[in-house]
């Protein structure tokens, strides 16, 4: 089992500044080789990476958590795709909005909230309820964070409780992500993210400016996770063992399931193609503050990559490209594990 070429791009990530370190894993089915390099922080001083420390996994929450809810609930036949999302959030007035448009991102929601990241809670998701639906709808996908916002809300108004305790109550714990949590308790075992004019070195708490404002109640962002526990996820869902949704709705990920299918997009997850070994369906994922989680369901491969790209400053726009080389990089480079 080796990744020397993708371990190299990795290397070179680091070396040339781009991100100040990354922690990443390689799962070939019940083999994992797992590496870290590089810093965890560099400001106020230079922290080079320890082990099992939590990074802000951002968007990764998404994929994760609140999918898996909703695939829950879907299979409890409490929820269906095609339910209307103002059956459950009456504020919002569009009857043509359903499920499925959220988890596929092809909503259209959208519009402008003035001093958005200066509201309260309850401000945030008054005017989030008061946006509307633009020219995008089922058209096109435009990924956005309002999404998954909303599916947590309905899940919350299905199941009673907010949507970040449910991810812990049936994600997280059944897997064992013993490490994972939505509140560190101890900013000093966390990786630290942007350092902010407003809020310092954001350590311990997470980066999401809604995530922030809506806490337990968002769907989009707020997971702090480890190397460990990811590979734990991972490999659940390549095994389809112990994974929290059924067999069917895993192999389900890999169609595309937007409205018009062909936008390749799954339910929350991305779809990638591959030539190799034989062309077929990869599904990834990203996150903000340099996360990502890739799988070959087919092959049963996967790679999880975790850095803290908008430290000390983001948005740090070079690092997406070469993000995406890297997972190209890999992608070539599976094929050839034996």
């Amino acid at each position: 089992m080796s990744y020397v070429k993708t371990v190299n791009a990795v290397r070179r990530l680091v070396n040339d500044g781009t991100v100040p370190g990354v922690s990443y894993a390689f799962i070939d089915g019940e083999n994992v080789q797992a590496g870290r390099y590089g810093a965890e922080a560099l400001v106020p001083g230079y922290e080079p990476l320890k082990p099992n420390q939590l990074y802000d996994v951002a968007s990764l929450t998404k994929v994760v958590g609140t999918t898996n809810v909703i695939l829950q609930l879907v299979a409890d036949d409490k929820l269906h795709f095609d339910d209307q999302i103002k059956t459950f959030l009456p504020q919002w007035q569009d009857s043509r909005v359903t499920v499925r448009h959220l988890i596929t991102h092809t909503s259209g929601v959208t519009g402008y909230i003035p001093h958005r990241d200066k509201l309260t809670a309850t401000e945030l998701t008054n005017a989030l309820l008061q946006l509307h639906v633009g020219e995008n709808f089922e058209k096109k996908m435009v990924y956005s964070d309002i999404n998954f916002i909303f599916l947590g809300w309905i899940a919350e108004k299905i199941t009673g409780e907010p949507i970040q305790k449910l991810i812990a109550e049936r994600i997280l714990r059944p897997l064992g992500m013993v490490a994972s949590t939505f509140q560190p308790q101890d900013p000093s075992q966390c990786v630290p993210t942007e350092v902010s004019p407003t809020r310092g070195v954001i350590r311990g708490v997470v980066h999401d400016p809604k995530a922030f404002v809506l806490k337990e109640r968002c769907g989009s962002a707020g997971l702090f996770s480890t190397l460990a526990d990811l590979v734990t996820f991972e490999r659940a869902m390549l095994a389809e063992k112990g994974v929290p949704i059924t067999p069917e709705q895993v192999q389900s990920l890999l169609l595309d399931q937007t409205p018009l299918h062909h936008q390749w997009r799954s339910f929350g997850w991305a779809l990638l193609p591959t030539q190799l070994p034989t062309p077929h369906r990869c599904i990834w994922h990203s996150g903000y503050t340099g996360t990502a989680l890739v799988m070959d369901l087919k092959t049963k491969q996967g790679m999880v990559f975790l850095s803290n790209r908008v430290h000390p400053k983001a948005p740090n726009e070079a690092f997406l490209e070469r993000r995406n080389a890297i997972i190209n990089t890999y992608l070539a480079e599976k094929a050839e594990v034996k």
